[in-house]
């Protein structure tokens, strides 16, 4: 178990976490409410890639959690940064409900493929229009590559497999923008005023979430909530700083033990 540091800033990971679909997970409104009576800055951070930051935030308000949309930083947000600064035109296979978060990009003659979570759009004509965009140059941009999800019927195949099936086809690898990336972690940090080493992630993906922290020099806390499965603490090396039984109890030991 780390030593205590100076803790500035937390980072929480949303779907699996906080909430799974329009469930919230037991108690996680009211350990949120107590993280914030600490002096300490929280920030969200997802690869959720289903619906637009808005929709997000609305979402959670109904499930009375207590945030703003400045708050939330996703990959839809990282991909945008990325699409923006490279001056590509995406084809976007996200779902309908996300393409929001891409207002007023050129999507005219696209020079890039751009792919996150998409069920309905993964269909063998649309990928096949990918990867034939991919074999002619175009960049593949990965919003994440999470292998799967969990939703209130049980996991689900995340956009990974798809984006390693276009890899695999066209012999091209992807940048993925997403967790568990660095830069995705330092940009969440940038506007917080703090470095890895003051932060802490909380999330159920130990891979992604946890795994991805600790590359950046974050601690990584793994919940047992989501898509959390026995034995995925043990899938990551570095082991995460430590696992929880859910988001109320990691609150509970950064609040006794890192401030």
């Amino acid at each position: 178990m780390a030593s205590r540091r100076a803790l500035k800033a937390v980072l929480i990971d949303l779907s699996g976490t906080l909430h799974i679909e329009d469930a919230a997970v037991p108690g996680a409104q009211d350990a949120l409410h107590r993280l914030r009576q600490a002096s300490v800055a929280v920030k969200f951070v997802t690869n959720t890639t289903k619906e637009s930051k808005k929709n997000l935030l609305e979402r959670l308000q109904r499930l009375n959690f207590d945030l703003q949309e400045k708050e939330i930083f996703t990959s839809l947000s990282a991909a945008r940064i990325l699409l923006e600064q490279k001056q590509h035109r995406p084809l976007l296979l996200v779902e309908d409900s996300a393409l929001e978060d891409f207002t007023g990009l050129d999507t005219s003659e696209p020079n890039a493929v751009v792919i996150g979570l998409s069920p309905d759009h993964f269909n063998y004509q649309t990928l096949n229009k990918a990867f034939r965009m991919i074999l002619n140059g175009a960049p593949l941009i990965a919003i994440h590559k999470a292998r799967y999800y969990k939703r209130e019927d049980g996991l689900a195949l995340g956009p990974g497999p798809f984006v390693t099936g276009l890899e695999y086809a066209a012999d091209c690898k992807a940048t993925v923008v997403g967790k568990p990336e660095k830069a995705f972690f330092t940009q969440a940090l940038s506007d917080l005023g703090c470095s890895p080493t003051e932060a802490v992630m909380i999330g159920d993906d130990a891979r992604d979430d946890v795994g991805g922290a600790q590359n950046a020099g974050i601690l990584g806390i793994l919940v047992r909530t989501g898509k959390y499965r026995e034995g995925d603490e043990n899938k990551i090396n570095p082991p995460p700083y430590m696992t929880c039984d859910s988001f109320p109890e990691a609150v509970e030991h950064i609040l006794k033990n890192l401030l």
